[in-house]
């Protein structure tokens, strides 16, 4: 619900108007000033404004990104509950994901009416925690590992790991999870390793899904298979005696947590979204392909505009405690052909340009370049944090930081926009209002845009207005 005794402590303030030229903070929704809604798209951005008592959750529109400033004013702003995640689906719908933990919000959907108002549609849904997610024709899908069904328990009582889907069809409105009782969803011994996996991002070429195949250990079920059968010798001192460990972290008796394979990457590329009988693609030139922050398992893998598909490691495996379970593979880049389901020979060291960093997460940001956050120092070290920008070219191979970014960034936003040459991204700052900066692709230099007076951006895409 909404933080209610935070809107009453800002009664005073009417919520965010766009303030642009040729349009003052006196415009109301019906001014003769509004521009053609029914002809022209608008960019909507979520946004908090928090202060001492709570958090206020707002949807924003904007006409461009390039220029203007949010302030708060005339009520052109629409209330939410937030979201862990908002994604921008092509077909002009706007999911606020929300990871449904505990007592956590639900998820639900928004439009941009041809009158200009961002609304809520009607349904709500409560979606199965999630690690990742990605856009598929006219769904979202989300995906998470967890217990199989009580059916297919061994004799301990151990359960199998097993694929979790949320399919949301943003045009019927509707959402359904997959069937596990039948066990084709089983993410025990995917590999033929006899660990479990976990799979980030979903990525879309042609009718196919690419998704990075992250194997996390091996699970109590799997680690007691023909006792013991798929611990690798001098790696049995790794098994867990007792529960431990907390949240994303935490871990049971018997299992032996996180891979012993971290010099590997593997790709599972599927025919359709049921995300069954995938076909592998392997290299060992790059650690597993997705960014890792708490439970969250960042998508790496992205396709190029021309088909090309690229899979970028930042090699998290270098943080394990344990020396045989680090990777000693430098952050790097791969790629599948267009057409191909197997590795080329392609390759980049992106450590090897960065004084040894490397990133969290990367998006693509229009032809064949590639947006990354960077960490400032090397993942070997302690204490490392994400927020520098670099431009990555997969044609030249060269990466390039961004200039022109200001220097008490406290975060960098999840979500961005591509075209012309520039990819778009929010940078919240920690004495300041927030920002969406446009940045070049070919010179790597960054120039403020739009500004908001709210405490952070947490999202921002482009929408058509729909009936």
């Amino acid at each position: 619900m909404l933080n209610h005794h935070f809107l009453r402590a800002i009664s005073a303030l009417a919520l965010p108007v766009l303030v642009l030229s040729g349009c003052s903070e006196n415009d109301g929704p019906d001014s003769e000033n509004r521009p053609d809604w029914t002809n022209d798209g608008q960019f909507v951005i979520a946004a908090t404004v928090t202060d001492s008592k709570g958090t206020t959750n707002l949807l924003l529109s904007a006409e461009s990104l390039d220029e203007g400033h949010i302030s708060l004013g005339n009520n052109n702003g629409l209330l939410n509950d937030g979201a862990s995640q908002w994604v921008f689906h092509p077909d002009n719908y706007l999911y606020a994901l929300t990871y449904n933990q505990g007592n956590a919000g639900t998820t639900r959907s928004y439009i941009l009416g041809m009158d200009g108002n961002i609304s809520a549609r009607n349904m709500e849904y409560k979606i199965s925690r999630f690690t990742s997610y990605g856009i598929y024709d006219h769904q979202i899908i989300s995906t998470s590992t967890g217990n199989g069904p009580a059916s297919q328990a061994d004799a301990n009582g151990y359960l199998p790991k097993t694929l979790l889907i949320t399919h949301l069809d943003v045009t019927a409105e509707t959402s359904r999870q997959n069937d596990t009782s039948t066990g084709i969803y089983s993410l025990e011994n995917y590999l033929g390793n006899g660990e479990y996996v976990t799979l980030a991002g979903i990525e879309k070429r042609g009718s196919s899904i690419f998704s990075g195949v992250i194997p996390m250990g091996l699970s109590q079920y799997g680690a007691a298979i023909d006792n013991g059968k798929w611990i690798r010798p001098g790696y049995e001192h790794l098994v867990k005696t007792a529960d431990g460990g907390s949240n994303s972290s935490s871990y049971k008796k018997g299992e032996l947590q996180w891979t012993q394979y971290p010099d590997e990457c593997w790709v599972a590329i599927f025919n359709d979204e049921n995300l069954t009988d995938p076909t592998f693609a392997y290299t060992d030139r790059i650690s597993y392909p997705c960014g890792r922050f708490k439970s969250q398992y960042y998508q790496t893998i992205w396709a190029a505009d021309n088909g090309d598909i690229y899979v970028f490691s930042p090699s998290y495996a270098k943080t394990m405690t344990d020396p045989k379970q680090q990777t000693v593979l430098p952050a790097g880049v791969c790629r599948i052909p267009a057409g191909s389901t197997q590795f080329d020979s392609y390759y980049c060291d992106i450590e090897a340009q960065s004084e040894g960093k490397s990133f969290m997460r990367c998006w693509h940001a229009g032809g064949n370049c590639f947006l990354m956050l960077m960490y400032d120092r090397p993942l070997s070290d302690k204490n490392f944090t994400a927020t520098d920008l670099a431009i990555f070219n997969a044609d030249d191979k060269k990466l390039i930081f961004v200039k022109g970014l200001p220097s008490n960034i406290s975060s960098i936003g999840k979500t961005v926009y591509a075209k012309n040459g520039n990819v778009y991204i929010p940078i919240n700052i920690t004495d300041g209002t927030p920002a969406i900066y446009k940045i070049n692709t070919a010179t790597a230099q960054a120039v403020k845009g739009l500004t908001i007076d709210a405490t952070d951006i947490t999202g921002f895409g482009y929408m058509q207005p729909t009936k």
